[in-house]
């Protein structure tokens, strides 16, 4: 469009060279609707969450189910909050006189994904932040449950490998050295703060030998020595119940594997989706805003009729 005058043509064209197309006012007003309703429904999944979960047997849901449940709000809820963001982005974005109108679409599509991209830094931001007061409140409700994190998972291994005998089996007549290493194990648990540096080093060597492959001779013989001083067992009965910790710590640090391998692609493929229904949702914004179609979520392509009066 230009200005008639005596003066030479002025372009006052909304998109004249070197003006910015990014309107950053509606990018961030998206982005923070959309961590800001992201925060609100993590917040309600985790309590309906733990709400599901009970410590009294043959009641609540089981791990399996909870765990799908859990998945499938995270993306839906991911996914939702950055199609409302994107949808407002595009919606507040300014009406440029782009040439075409796949430029149009391009150019709101893109305000969405812009949405995306900085909800994303709020949202991983938001959740540092609250992630410690959420697992705590957690633990409290339902850590008698079971147990959920590796640590616990490696607490449990080392309270069965050095839990100490019975007093009817400590009474009962044992092979050779059996009352030496009763002996021992008193004299250790005189010193708890030896008996906790004793774990520590049961736990360094079971989680390098899972490292390597591997529980080495030396290693082996070291640890049948530690538990039969700390249980007050034989050596043969303390060689089992290394052997047995190996092994359950090796199934422990798959199962950690296995649920990071998961929840990386879970959360790569949400992001994903939510990127493209972000960009799908600012073109709808994009359309209604300029069609001047009330904003109704969903219901925004549904006009009233006019009915000529008879």
């Amino acid at each position: 469009m230009t200005q008639v005058g005596s003066g030479p043509a002025v372009s006052t064209s909304v998109g004249a060279a070197g003006a910015s197309f990014v309107e950053w006012g509606a990018v961030f007003a998206g982005a923070v609707l959309a961590a800001a309703i992201t925060f609100v429904l993590l917040t309600f999944g985790a309590a309906i969450g733990l709400s599901a979960t009970s410590p009294w047997p043959n009641s609540g849901l089981s791990a399996k189910v909870i765990a799908s449940l859990a998945v499938f709000w995270a993306m839906a809820q991911q996914i939702g909050a950055f199609m409302i963001g994107g949808y407002v982005a595009g919606r507040m974005r300014s009406g440029w006189h782009e040439p075409t109108q796949h430029e149009v679409e391009f150019r709101d599509g893109l305000h969405g994904g812009l949405v995306w991209a900085v909800g994303v830094i709020m949202s991983a931001i938001l959740l540092a932040a609250t992630a410690g007061v959420l697992a705590r409140t957690g633990a409290e409700v339902a850590g008698a449950a079971a147990p959920r994190s590796a640590s616990d998972q490696m607490d449990l291994i080392l309270d069965a490998l050095v839990r100490p005998i019975t007093t009817a089996q400590a009474a009962a007549p044992t092979a050779g050295g059996q009352a030496q290493a009763q002996a021992a194990a008193r004299a250790r648990a005189a010193a708890p703060s030896t008996a906790d540096e004793g774990r520590a080093e049961m736990s360094r060597i079971l989680l390098s030998s899972i490292a390597s492959g591997s529980l080495s001779n030396e290693n082996r013989a070291y640890l049948v020595q530690l538990v039969s001083q700390r249980a007050g067992i034989s050596p043969q009965e303390a060689e089992k119940r290394v052997i047995e910790a190996f092994n359950g710590t090796r199934v422990a640090a798959d199962k950690t594997r296995r649920a990071a391998v998961l929840t990386g692609f879970v959360t790569a493929a949400g992001l994903v989706i939510s990127l493209a229904s972000a960009w799908w949702a600012a073109l709808k914004g994009g359309q209604h805003r300029d069609n001047s179609v009330p904003a109704r979520f969903g219901f925004g392509n549904r006009r009233r009729r006019m009915v000529p009066m008879t």
